[in-house]
């Protein structure tokens, strides 16, 4: 049986997080595919947002993680991605309820604003929790633009 594989990609002011949860994710057994950055020097968060959302867009039933100081920039970024539906987390109820009723598959945190134990639970929940789909599928499917 093949490994879960973790998308991730960060800022610099995501990088530490980044790192924190990358090993986390290793520690319990998933593949991460880091597309950086690898620093603190500043960075272009489009650069790295992209590259994550491909692949989650890429390969049905992949969730994937982004980090940047607000979280903001990065979360639009990865949401400019028609098969894409991120979402901007800062307490794990919100991250559950993403998974739960808008069927997200990227989760996009906000290092600045957010302890890296925070983090990691937020990914942790938003990794363990299932779509309910039934009335929220009917909105689901609404959200894309064709």
């Amino acid at each position: 049986m093949s490994k879960v594989i973790i998308p991730i990609g960060a800022d610099h002011a995501g990088f530490q997080l980044k790192e924190r949860v990358k090993a986390h994710l290793e520690a319990k057994g998933y593949e991460v595919k880091d597309f950086g950055c690898y620093s603190e020097e500043s960075i272009d968060y489009p650069d790295y947002a992209h590259p994550v959302a491909s692949m989650v867009e890429e390969n049905e039933n992949m969730l994937g993680i982004v980090i940047c100081g607000s979280g903001n920039g990065i979360n639009m970024t990865a949401n400019k991605h028609q098969g894409i539906r991120s979402a901007l987390c800062w307490k794990k109820e919100i991250a559950e309820l993403a998974r739960q009723h808008n069927n997200a598959n990227v989760i996009a945190l906000p290092a600045r604003f957010i302890s890296e134990e925070e983090g990691i639970e937020m990914v942790d929940v938003f990794l363990a929790t299932a779509f309910e789909g039934g009335r929220h599928q009917n909105r689901v499917n609404k959200i894309a633009c064709n």
